[in-house]
């Protein structure tokens, strides 16, 4: 499995810190000869991952959006839909910020929700196209455990976009499927990483920690090498799964 990306030409969202640069170096690592890393706002992190990217011998093309608003997704897609990719990742998303009911505005709501699903539908829709005209491709959605059971205090609709990355993984791999093309999705727990560090605290975590079966939070890295199985032959009559990555926190 270690080099059987070789040649791949592939694109993560969200890759300049957490989950998005561990699977973007993990890929590389394993063959992909093409990276492209979308980022937000934090360039510096981007051209981090980036270098150790480049370390592989992969080449390497940064692409910033603003995926919170329907101008940068399509602003986005339209850089998507004139690459030639193998495999897309899904994987920007945040929580944006915390905040219950009685806070929510329907310009936060807007926000979460391009985020986290309006951006995975259409990226996918500009990326399709090539994969379609040679009859192969991979496309892997980051959802989360949140989408199992409604998420933290002041996460609802966090929640509630990554049950719908889970929902849009499966239409899109009964649609899909006919033209080899497998979608997947991945569903980290809490993982001890940059989302964390800003929304969560000591005692959340510890209190996760008593929940969870294997005792541990979860990393960046254990995350991106189920990606990566999911891009590989050994899971190559896996379609429209999403994949439960916790540690035993929640098990279906």
């Amino acid at each position: 499995m270690s080099k059987e990306l070789a040649g791949k030409a592939v694109l993560i969202t969200g890759a300049s810190r957490g989950i998005g640069a561990a699977t973007a170096v993990t890929l590389a690592e394993a063959g992909a000869s093409q990276v492209v890393l979308h980022y937000g706002a934090f360039e510096e992190g981007a051209q981090k991952v980036a270098d150790r990217v480049r370390q592989t011998g992969a080449s390497v093309t940064l692409v910033q959006a603003d995926l919170a608003t329907s101008e940068g997704i399509d602003g986005f897609c339209q850089r998507v839909r004139s690459m030639e990719l193998d495999i897309l990742v899904n994987n920007a998303g945040h929580l944006v910020q915390r905040a219950k009911l009685d806070d929510f505005t329907s310009d936060l709501y807007d926000q979460v929700m391009n985020l986290n699903s309006k951006s995975v539908y259409f990226i996918t829709q500009a990326a399709v196209p090539w994969m379609i005209s040679k009859g192969s491709g991979i496309v892997i959605n980051v959802s989360s455990i949140a989408a199992r059971n409604g998420g933290g205090p002041g996460a609802t609709i966090y929640a509630a976009s990554k049950a719908s990355v889970a929902c849009i993984t499966k239409g899109l791999a009964r649609e899909l499927a006919p033209k080899g093309i497998r979608v997947n999705a991945v569903s980290p727990g809490t993982v001890d990483n940059y989302f964390h560090e800003k929304y969560s605290n000591r005692d959340i975590l510890n209190n996760v920690l008593t929940q969870t079966p294997a005792g541990t939070l979860g990393t960046n890295e254990e995350v991106a090498d189920v990606v990566l199985f999911l891009c590989t032959s050994p899971s190559r009559y896996i379609h429209g799964q999403t994949i439960e990555i916790n540690g035993g926190m929640y098990m279906v």
